[in-house]
């Protein structure tokens, strides 16, 4: 069809954008020359500049007077447009129609005004001091406008070209259909002017969505800006309001404080706003949808590297922007994924987690008796397979790892967990399960023992304030006696005490008066050997506790825990007393699991020998240092000792303050009655001082840990090892030399020349004992054997270890070391055996009960260590006049 319009159809608007079509196609007859146009000779856009009448129709040039905006006007228009000098502006001139107002304005203003006075020295006015702050806050903003402005208007001519050049292309491919095929389909027409339409409202959409996030990005600023101001107005008014925005840094450092998420939270806001604004902002300069827009964004956000394909300054502008802000909330990102795994490895480091165990061992506090007890522990739980052990002190958990792994003994199975915390406060407590613990041990603390006392005091109050309970028992040490009460009125029946300085002192006269008796306690106390259980047998009730003694061939029975008086505990009862429903028997075996009791083996009983008391003579003691309970120990040495007997007390206490620190003690002269009191002033590692002393008359010499040094176990050692030495190499030197030539060393280790060797010709005339506190200590004194030696933190470890498996086991241990009841003694054989008289271990028991005492093992002659409950309990032998027995019996 002809490209002609036809005459009958009205003429089409009067179109300026025919400088759009490029010259014809060669293809393309032309009727007449095309006058070249510029580039862009205005920006005025035609409702329908693609209609069939613009390509059938051209239009002249544009005369001077169109509203065409050529950069290159002609010279004429060029003279006319010339402005006039500026020294002679016209009166009517708009451009200059503000700067007239103003000035009219600002003469009216200053006519009207009275005179004010001059402000206060030092201070300015508030308008004076803000109107800088308004101004440029204003000059930004008309910037930023400006900027905005010309950035749409740059990004709208760009797209308008682009869109043209499209559209362009599309009209060419149209054309070119129209004339190879001699048709034009009109629907192809409606399709342009239906594109053109379109395209208005979208290119309106896109500008709207670039000035919604230029805006969002400007609005913070703004908004800083108005609460400065208003805090800088507010504070000119009163100086004492704390301003807005410190109270919005509060706000923000309180949420970010007690929110655990708010990091992530805010993180993730940041990351979606930054989205959504880069998605807009590409909506508005390129031609995509807005979904496309957005995943966009979200490839910038998630790879910096994406906006390398970006075409054209806008796109290129926005993208760079979106990686820029992309790379911050990565940065942000990786900082808060770092610091929160940072925070849980410390966390895990320093022992902040919490420790989900049940029916666990936990000890609280720190000490230099926590590896023996450790140790302990751990030996008692190898029969279950291994156990789990928790500690808590207020010390680094890397600490406690490194020295519980240097300590030299095996775990066997057993777990050992370490966590830092105070057992003062209820949220460490809680953080190792204390209500699901089956024990838990308060270790006192190095140092004063009121101090020590006081705090393990409080450790109860806070166990006792766990709203959960507790489903085990506790075990404290205390280092003061006079503190035991306080303690069991606080903890009530939970509560399980030891007091380790009482018990080390009471062992100390025990030995003292019976040498080998400190190893017998270290065999019982331990795990490694024999201890005590508690046990019912149904099987036995109804029979005499005379028979009950032989009916176990693994374990030897002394005691009985009767449950018709609220579970006392009795040890060696009478032979006819008849085990009653209830009643549990309390026996010393190798493990809970390895007795039972056996049908009744044939016996001969027997009689003994001879019916004597062992007689008592007095004796004369020896007390090197001062300890801090010294008056409790006169006391219980004044039970056991016989009439007539002296106590020797050397030490650098003056005399005169003597008496009254024993008063203050609690010590009564007047119930002294069988020891006397001899006063000796001097320092006990100093040489001169000892010689001073009779030491070579004393049936036994006890070296306390000073009251001075007790505080440092190495110190308290290192006297206690050096006063030892000393008083060795005097009792040695005093030995009358026919006495020294015939005797020969014992132990068979050190030639008689030497000095040990004199030592332990000494040691066999008298018995010294040492109170030792550190365990390195010990191989010393087991080396040179001149000491029957006391090792004060390893036996309280042991009888802690032995109430935490079984609080029962502290009412046995405090009868044997009170000053009545029953202990342990070691007797000679000829008590209960003839010349020549062989007998089997439950004969021994039997004869042993005609003098109302339970034989538990025995020591040979020449053997260095007793046998406690013996395997072969049946197997006749002949007994030696020099091997002992190990009893139990009442105080004589």
């Amino acid at each position: 069809m002809p490209l002609d319009p036809d005459p009958s159809s009205p003429p089409p608007p009067a179109q300026h954008r025919d400088w759009f079509f490029p010259p014809a196609p060669p293809f393309l007859p032309s009727s007449r020359a095309r006058t070249p146009r510029t580039p862009f000779p205005s920006t005025y856009r035609s409702s329908k500049p693609y209609s069939v009448y613009s390509l059938a129709d051209r239009r002249p040039p544009p005369t001077p007077r169109s509203r065409s905006r050529s950069p290159h006007p002609p010279p004429e228009q060029q003279q006319q447009q010339t402005p006039p000098p500026p020294s002679a502006p016209r009166r009517r001139d708009p451009r200059y129609a503000g700067v007239r107002r103003d000035d009219a304005r600002t003469a009216a203003l200053e006519k009207a005004a009275p005179p004010t006075a001059a402000p206060a020295h030092g201070r300015k006015p508030a308008a004076s001091a803000i109107t800088p702050r308004c101004s440029g806050m204003l000059s930004a903003a008309v910037i930023l406008l400006c900027l905005a402005s010309l950035l749409r208007r740059n990004f709208s001519l760009h797209d308008q070209v682009y869109h043209l050049q499209e559209q362009l292309t599309v009209a060419t491919a149209k054309l070119q259909s129209c004339i190879v095929g001699s048709s034009l389909d009109m629907t192809d027409i409606d399709f342009l002017y239906q594109d053109d339409s379109i395209t208005m409202p979208n290119r309106s959409l896109k500008n709207f969505s670039l000035l919604i996030s230029l805006s969002v990005l400007y609005a913070p600023l703004v908004i800083l800006k108005y609460i400065d101001l208003v805090s800088k107005i507010r504070r000119s008014r009163d100086p004492e309001e704390v301003p807005i925005n410190k109270r919005f840094a509060y706000r923000v450092d309180i949420f970010l404080s007690l929110h655990p998420y708010a990091k992530p939270l805010v993180l993730l806001v940041a990351t979606l706003l930054l989205i959504a604004l880069g998605g807009l902002a590409l909506y508005g300069v390129t031609d995509d949808s807005l979904t496309d827009c957005l995943w966009l964004s979200w490839t910038f956000v998630a790879d910096s590297g994406n906006h390398a394909n970006a075409v054209g300054f806008g796109p290129k502008l926005v993208s760079v922007s979106i990686s820029i802000g992309g790379m911050l909330v990565f940065a942000m990102m990786l900082g808060l994924v770092t610091d929160s795994i940072s925070e849980k490895f410390d966390s895990l480091r320093k022992g902040r987690s919490e420790v989900i165990e049940q029916s666990h061992t936990l000890i609280l506090g720190w000490s230099d008796k926590l590896g023996s007890l450790l140790n302990q522990i751990a030996i008692a739980n190898e029969s279950l397979g291994g156990g789990t052990i928790v500690v808590m002190a207020e010390r680094d958990k890397e600490e406690m790892e490194a020295d519980i792994a240097k300590m030299e003994f095996d775990l066997k199975g057993t777990a050992v967990i370490c966590r830092s915390g105070s057992p003062l406060i209820l949220a460490d407590l809680k953080k190792v399960s204390v209500s699901k613990a089956r024990a838990i041990v308060v270790l006192a603390e190095e140092g004063n023992a009121d101090q020590s006392d006081a705090r393990a005091l409080r450790t109860v109050l806070s166990l006792t304030g766990v709203k959960e309970g507790l489903r085990g028992h506790i075990v404290v040490e205390l280092s003061d006696l006079d503190n035991e009460v306080l303690v069991k009125l606080v903890g009530g029946d939970l509560v399980e005490t030891v007091v380790a300085h009482d018990v080390i002192g009471r062992l100390m006269i025990q030995c003292a008066r019976q040498p080998g008796l400190a190893q017998i306690w270290e065999d019982i106390l331990g795990f490694e050997n024999c201890e005590f259980y508690i046990k019912r047998w149904p099987k036995l009730d109804g029979m005499r506790f005379e028979d009950v003694l032989i009916s176990f061939p693994d374990a030897v029975p002394c005691g009985i825990k009767v449950a018709s008086y609220r579970g006392k505990i009795i040890l060696n009862p009478d032979d006819c007393y008849v085990l009653q429903e209830g009643d549990e028997v309390i026996v010393i075996a190798e493990d809970d699991d390895t007795y039972a009791p056996a049908p009744l083996p044939k016996v001969r009983r027997g009689y003994l020998p001879k019916d004597f008391v062992v007689p008592k003579s007095p004796e004369r003691i020896l007390f090197c240092g001062w300890r801090r309970d010294i008056e409790d120990m006169i006391m219980v040495l004044d039970a056991f000792l016989a009439p007539g007997s002296e106590l020797w007390m050397f030490n650098d206490v003056p005399e005169v303050d003597r008496e009254r620190k024993l008063i203050d003690g609690g010590l009564d002269f007047s119930r002294l009655d069988n020891i006397t009191l001899v006063h000796r002033e001097g320092n006990a590692v100093i040489r001169r001082h000892l010689e001073s002393l009779p030491l070579e008359s004393f049936d036994s010499i006890l070296i306390l840990a000073d009251e001075s040094v007790e505080d440092s176990a190495i110190q308290a050692d290192s006297r206690s090892l050096a006063t030892l030495l000393l008083i060795r190499d005097i009792q040695a030197k005093r030995l009358p030399y026919r006495e020294a030539m015939v005797s020969h060393v014992p132990r068979g280790t050190f030639s008689e020349g030497s000095w040990i060797g004199e030592m332990q010709q000494a040691s066999d005339k008298s018995v010294i004992i040492s109170e030792i506190l550190d365990p390195r200590t010990k191989n010393l004194l087991t080396m040179s054997k001149i000491s029957d030696y006391v090792l004060s933190n390893e036996l309280v470890s042991m009888a802690l270890a032995m109430v935490a498996e079984d609080r029962q086991i502290n009412d046995v241990l405090e009868e044997l070391f009170a000053e009545q009841g029953n202990e342990m003694q070691i007797r000679p054989s000829d008590l209960y055996l003839r010349d020549e008289e062989e007998l089997n271990f439950f004969e021994v028991i039997l004869r042993a009960r005609q003098r109302k005492e339970i034989v538990i093992g025995y020591r040979l002659e020449g053997a260095e260590r007793a046998i406690i409950n013996p395997i072969d309990k049946v197997s006749r032998r002949r007994w030696s006049p020099k091997d002992v027995f190990v009893v139990i019996s009442e105080k004589e």
